[in-house]
Protein backbone atom coordinates (compact mmCIF):
# COMPACT_ATOMS: atom_id res chain seq x y z
CA UNK A 1 0.00 0.00 0.00
CA UNK A 2 1.35 3.63 -1.04
CA UNK A 3 -0.32 7.15 -0.90
CA UNK A 4 1.79 10.95 -1.24
CA UNK A 5 2.29 12.12 1.88
CA UNK A 6 5.37 14.40 3.20
CA UNK A 7 9.00 13.57 1.74
CA UNK A 8 8.88 10.36 -0.06
CA UNK A 9 6.29 7.79 -0.32
CA UNK A 10 4.48 5.84 3.16
CA UNK A 11 4.33 1.64 2.08
CA UNK A 12 3.80 -0.80 4.18
CA UNK A 13 7.08 -3.19 5.07
CA UNK A 14 7.95 -6.45 6.23
CA UNK A 15 10.79 -5.28 7.59
CA UNK A 16 11.69 -4.76 11.04
CA UNK A 17 11.85 -0.86 11.13
CA UNK A 18 9.18 1.57 10.35
CA UNK A 19 6.19 2.82 12.52
CA UNK A 20 3.49 0.15 13.87
CA UNK A 21 0.25 1.19 13.10
CA UNK A 22 -1.50 -1.95 13.49
CA UNK A 23 -1.33 -5.92 14.34
CA UNK A 24 -2.46 -9.28 12.31
CA UNK A 25 -2.26 -12.74 13.61
CA UNK A 26 0.94 -14.13 12.92
CA UNK A 27 -0.09 -18.36 12.30
CA UNK A 28 2.20 -18.96 15.22
CA UNK A 29 5.23 -17.01 14.67
CA UNK A 30 6.74 -15.20 17.14
CA UNK A 31 8.92 -12.53 14.38
CA UNK A 32 8.34 -9.26 15.10
CA UNK A 33 5.96 -10.02 17.81
CA UNK A 34 3.05 -7.10 18.79
CA UNK A 35 2.54 -7.81 22.41
CA UNK A 36 -0.55 -5.66 23.11
CA UNK A 37 -2.19 -7.14 20.48
CA UNK A 38 -1.21 -10.67 21.48
CA UNK A 39 -2.13 -9.89 24.95
CA UNK A 40 -5.55 -9.00 24.31
CA UNK A 41 -6.33 -11.72 21.93
CA UNK A 42 -4.94 -14.48 25.16
CA UNK A 43 -6.96 -12.78 28.00
CA UNK A 44 -10.49 -13.99 26.75
CA UNK A 45 -9.27 -17.93 27.40
CA UNK A 46 -7.13 -17.95 31.01
CA UNK A 47 -9.45 -19.55 32.77
CA UNK A 48 -9.77 -22.46 30.33
CA UNK A 49 -5.43 -22.31 30.80
CA UNK A 50 -5.67 -23.14 34.46
CA UNK A 51 -2.73 -26.26 34.18
CA UNK A 52 -0.60 -23.69 32.17
CA UNK A 53 -1.43 -20.97 34.82
CA UNK A 54 0.47 -22.75 37.32
CA UNK A 55 3.11 -22.49 36.00
CA UNK A 56 2.92 -19.02 34.69
CA UNK A 57 1.62 -15.77 35.31
CA UNK A 58 -0.43 -14.94 32.16
CA UNK A 59 -0.92 -17.88 29.90
CA UNK A 60 -0.10 -17.39 26.34
CA UNK A 61 -0.39 -19.73 23.26
CA UNK A 62 0.82 -19.68 20.02
CA UNK A 63 -2.71 -19.63 18.56
CA UNK A 64 -2.56 -15.61 20.69
CA UNK A 65 0.45 -14.73 18.41
CA UNK A 66 -0.04 -11.30 16.47
CA UNK A 67 2.58 -9.71 14.31
CA UNK A 68 3.04 -5.72 13.98
CA UNK A 69 2.56 -4.12 10.57
CA UNK A 70 4.99 -1.31 10.16
CA UNK A 71 5.09 1.76 7.93
CA UNK A 72 7.90 3.75 6.72
CA UNK A 73 8.78 6.32 3.87
CA UNK A 74 10.21 4.47 0.85
CA UNK A 75 11.90 6.21 -2.35
CA UNK A 76 10.71 6.01 -5.45
CA UNK A 77 12.46 4.96 -8.68
CA UNK A 78 11.16 6.56 -11.46
CA UNK A 79 12.77 4.64 -14.66
CA UNK A 80 12.17 5.93 -17.98
CA UNK A 81 12.36 3.77 -21.32
CA UNK A 82 12.52 5.53 -24.80
CA UNK A 83 12.56 4.78 -28.17
CA UNK A 84 15.49 6.50 -30.16
CA UNK A 85 14.99 5.17 -33.15
CA UNK A 86 13.68 7.41 -36.12
CA UNK A 87 10.45 5.17 -35.85
CA UNK A 88 8.86 8.48 -34.32
CA UNK A 89 9.03 12.28 -33.41
CA UNK A 90 12.29 11.84 -31.97
CA UNK A 91 13.45 15.56 -31.65
CA UNK A 92 9.70 16.00 -29.81
CA UNK A 93 10.09 13.54 -28.04
CA UNK A 94 12.89 13.73 -26.42
CA UNK A 95 13.03 16.60 -25.69
CA UNK A 96 9.52 16.20 -23.36
CA UNK A 97 11.45 13.33 -21.97
CA UNK A 98 13.97 15.65 -20.62
CA UNK A 99 12.23 18.06 -19.28
CA UNK A 100 10.30 15.66 -17.28
CA UNK A 101 13.01 13.97 -16.14
CA UNK A 102 14.46 17.52 -14.69
CA UNK A 103 11.36 18.31 -13.19
CA UNK A 104 11.13 14.96 -11.26
CA UNK A 105 15.06 15.24 -10.33
CA UNK A 106 14.47 18.90 -8.94
CA UNK A 107 11.22 17.69 -6.60
CA UNK A 108 13.58 14.58 -5.74
CA UNK A 109 15.98 16.63 -3.64
CA UNK A 110 12.81 17.19 -1.11
CA UNK A 111 11.03 13.66 -1.34
CA UNK A 112 14.48 11.39 -2.10
CA UNK A 113 13.44 9.95 -5.29
CA UNK A 114 15.24 8.48 -7.77
CA UNK A 115 15.18 8.55 -11.73
CA UNK A 116 17.24 6.36 -14.60
CA UNK A 117 17.03 6.77 -18.28
CA UNK A 118 17.43 3.97 -20.91
CA UNK A 119 17.10 4.42 -24.53
CA UNK A 120 16.42 1.89 -27.37
CA UNK A 121 17.61 2.35 -30.85
CA UNK A 122 19.91 0.36 -33.85
CA UNK A 123 20.65 -2.82 -32.37
CA UNK A 124 20.72 -1.88 -28.62
CA UNK A 125 19.90 -0.79 -25.72
CA UNK A 126 21.91 2.17 -23.61
CA UNK A 127 21.24 3.17 -19.84
CA UNK A 128 22.34 6.80 -20.46
CA UNK A 129 21.41 7.82 -16.72
CA UNK A 130 21.85 5.49 -14.09
CA UNK A 131 19.40 5.76 -10.99
CA UNK A 132 20.28 8.95 -9.81
CA UNK A 133 18.99 11.95 -7.62
CA UNK A 134 22.19 14.32 -9.16
CA UNK A 135 20.65 16.95 -11.30
CA UNK A 136 24.26 17.34 -12.18
CA UNK A 137 24.51 13.95 -13.64
CA UNK A 138 21.28 13.91 -15.11
CA UNK A 139 22.22 17.58 -16.91
CA UNK A 140 25.21 15.89 -18.27
CA UNK A 141 23.71 12.58 -19.49
CA UNK A 142 21.17 14.18 -20.80
CA UNK A 143 23.08 16.50 -22.92
CA UNK A 144 24.10 14.24 -25.73
CA UNK A 145 21.35 11.24 -26.50
CA UNK A 146 21.92 9.28 -29.92
CA UNK A 147 19.20 8.75 -31.77
CA UNK A 148 18.15 7.11 -35.18
CA UNK A 149 18.61 3.40 -36.59
CA UNK A 150 15.60 0.91 -35.86
CA UNK A 151 13.66 -0.03 -32.81
CA UNK A 152 15.14 -2.59 -30.92
CA UNK A 153 12.36 -3.21 -27.92
CA UNK A 154 12.93 -6.80 -26.57
CA UNK A 155 16.53 -5.02 -25.94
CA UNK A 156 15.00 -2.23 -24.00
CA UNK A 157 13.12 -4.02 -22.22
CA UNK A 158 15.36 -6.51 -20.84
CA UNK A 159 17.84 -4.31 -19.80
CA UNK A 160 14.83 -2.31 -18.00
CA UNK A 161 13.96 -5.26 -16.02
CA UNK A 162 17.46 -5.89 -15.07
CA UNK A 163 17.91 -2.37 -13.82
CA UNK A 164 14.93 -2.66 -11.56
CA UNK A 165 15.84 -6.12 -10.01
CA UNK A 166 19.42 -4.89 -9.55
CA UNK A 167 17.75 -1.95 -7.75
CA UNK A 168 15.61 -3.75 -5.73
CA UNK A 169 18.54 -5.77 -4.39
CA UNK A 170 20.21 -2.73 -3.33
CA UNK A 171 17.42 -0.76 -2.19
CA UNK A 172 14.62 -3.69 -0.84
CA UNK A 173 12.50 -0.29 -0.04
CA UNK A 174 12.23 1.23 -3.22
CA UNK A 175 9.25 1.92 -4.85
CA UNK A 176 9.60 1.16 -9.27
CA UNK A 177 7.87 2.64 -11.55
CA UNK A 178 8.76 2.12 -15.41
CA UNK A 179 7.83 4.55 -17.97
CA UNK A 180 7.51 3.55 -21.31
CA UNK A 181 7.91 6.01 -24.56
CA UNK A 182 6.93 4.25 -27.74
CA UNK A 183 4.71 3.54 -30.33
CA UNK A 184 4.95 0.14 -29.43
CA UNK A 185 6.91 -0.87 -32.44
CA UNK A 186 9.95 -3.31 -32.79
CA UNK A 187 11.86 -4.69 -35.49
CA UNK A 188 15.26 -6.14 -34.01
CA UNK A 189 15.42 -9.34 -31.93
CA UNK A 190 18.08 -10.41 -29.77
CA UNK A 191 17.26 -13.97 -30.24
CA UNK A 192 15.50 -16.45 -33.04
CA UNK A 193 11.66 -15.24 -31.68
CA UNK A 194 10.44 -12.25 -34.16
CA UNK A 195 10.78 -8.69 -32.14
CA UNK A 196 7.31 -8.39 -31.37
CA UNK A 197 6.67 -11.54 -29.97
CA UNK A 198 10.15 -11.49 -28.20
CA UNK A 199 9.50 -8.02 -26.55
CA UNK A 200 5.93 -9.03 -25.32
CA UNK A 201 8.01 -11.98 -23.42
CA UNK A 202 10.11 -9.70 -21.73
CA UNK A 203 6.69 -7.42 -20.67
CA UNK A 204 5.51 -10.52 -19.18
CA UNK A 205 8.02 -10.92 -17.66
CA UNK A 206 8.06 -7.56 -16.11
CA UNK A 207 4.66 -7.53 -15.23
CA UNK A 208 4.92 -10.95 -13.78
CA UNK A 209 7.61 -9.11 -11.29
CA UNK A 210 5.41 -7.07 -9.95
CA UNK A 211 7.20 -4.21 -11.78
CA UNK A 212 4.61 -1.23 -12.42
CA UNK A 213 4.48 0.23 -15.96
CA UNK A 214 3.08 2.92 -17.72
CA UNK A 215 3.12 2.93 -21.49
CA UNK A 216 3.14 6.80 -23.19
CA UNK A 217 1.82 6.11 -26.84
CA UNK A 218 4.09 8.44 -29.25
CA UNK A 219 2.64 7.34 -32.44
CA UNK A 220 0.56 10.18 -34.40
CA UNK A 221 -2.98 9.01 -33.66
CA UNK A 222 -3.13 8.84 -37.50
CA UNK A 223 -0.80 6.27 -38.07
CA UNK A 224 -1.68 4.53 -34.48
CA UNK A 225 -1.93 0.52 -35.07
CA UNK A 226 -2.08 -0.14 -31.31
CA UNK A 227 0.54 -1.77 -31.11
CA UNK A 228 1.90 -0.02 -28.01
CA UNK A 229 -2.09 -0.81 -26.44
CA UNK A 230 -1.13 -4.27 -27.20
CA UNK A 231 2.47 -3.66 -25.08
CA UNK A 232 0.86 -2.27 -21.93
CA UNK A 233 -2.12 -5.30 -22.32
CA UNK A 234 1.29 -7.51 -21.62
CA UNK A 235 2.26 -5.24 -18.95
CA UNK A 236 -0.88 -5.10 -17.15
CA UNK A 237 -0.45 -1.47 -17.38
CA UNK A 238 -2.02 1.79 -18.33
CA UNK A 239 -1.76 3.52 -21.52
CA UNK A 240 -1.35 7.15 -22.36
CA UNK A 241 -1.76 8.80 -25.68
CA UNK A 242 -0.30 12.29 -25.38
CA UNK A 243 -1.28 14.08 -28.79
CA UNK A 244 0.45 17.18 -27.70
CA UNK A 245 3.50 15.79 -25.64
CA UNK A 246 4.22 18.42 -23.37
CA UNK A 247 7.31 18.28 -20.58
CA UNK A 248 4.63 18.91 -18.17
CA UNK A 249 2.20 16.88 -19.53
CA UNK A 250 4.42 14.00 -19.02
CA UNK A 251 5.69 15.08 -15.78
CA UNK A 252 1.71 15.01 -14.68
CA UNK A 253 1.19 11.61 -15.86
CA UNK A 254 4.25 10.46 -13.84
CA UNK A 255 3.68 12.30 -10.83
CA UNK A 256 -0.37 10.78 -11.13
CA UNK A 257 1.22 7.07 -11.44
CA UNK A 258 3.80 7.50 -8.62
CA UNK A 259 0.88 9.07 -6.57
CA UNK A 260 -1.52 6.35 -7.31
CA UNK A 261 -2.35 4.53 -4.03
CA UNK A 262 -1.52 0.59 -4.70
CA UNK A 263 -3.90 -1.85 -2.98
Amino acid sequence: MRQHGGRRSRTRTDRKRGRYIQARPSAGKATDLAFDATLRAAAPHQKRRGEQLKRVAFAVQPADYHRKVRVRRAANLVLFLVDASWSMAVAERMSATKGAILSLLTDAYQRRDRVGLIVFNKDRATLVLPPTNSIFLAQRALAEIPVGGKTPLPAGLKMSNEVLKREGILHPDVQPLLIILTDGAGNVSMGDLPPLEEGYRYADQIAFDGIRSVVINMEHAAFDQGMAQALADHLKAPCYSLTELKAENLYDAVKKEMNAKIK
